[in-house]
């Protein structure tokens, strides 16, 4: 049965995206961990995998939120809806800085075991946030 505990576990991950810490991702990501995520052009595994991710959503994005609407736990797994928010003041994914907000809903799903993540399926809305800094014209 899932407990509180892999719930705040899931809504830490993001304080500590947020933060870059680290340490927490040391801690709390496990070796073995994957992300499967079909928006990235490279493999996110383990602690190195996230510090890469955050180099890259940091690079390209400043001011960065992430509040989270809900958290919905059973068994191992546990599912964050939530919100991507920033700012485009640098290059992402090939487009200059824009200046523009950046504001996307996002679904996280992870698996937990021993206290820590493991693995974990991102859906984010990358075409509202191309909208949003003017990479694409629908």
């Amino acid at each position: 049965m899932a407990s509180e505990d892999d719930k705040r576990l899931v809504r830490a991950y993001f304080d500590a995206f947020r933060d870059r810490d680290e340490a927490w991702w040391d801690r709390f990501i496990a070796p073995n961990f994957v992300r499967h995520d079909p928006g990235l052009e490279f493999e996110v595994r383990g602690p190195a995998g996230i510090r890469r991710l955050a180099a890259v959503l940091h690079g390209g994005l400043s001011d960065i939120g992430m509040p989270i609407d809900e958290v919905i736990a059973e068994g191992d797994r546990v599912l964050a809806r939530l919100r991507f928010q920033g700012r485009h003041t640098g290059e992402f994914q090939g487009i200059p800085a824009t200046g523009k907000p950046v504001d996307i809903i996002v679904m996280d799903y992870f698996r937990v075991a021993d206290g820590r993540l493991v693995e974990h399926w991102a859906l984010m809305d990358n075409l509202t946030m191309l909208k949003q800094i003017g990479a694409v014209d629908l």
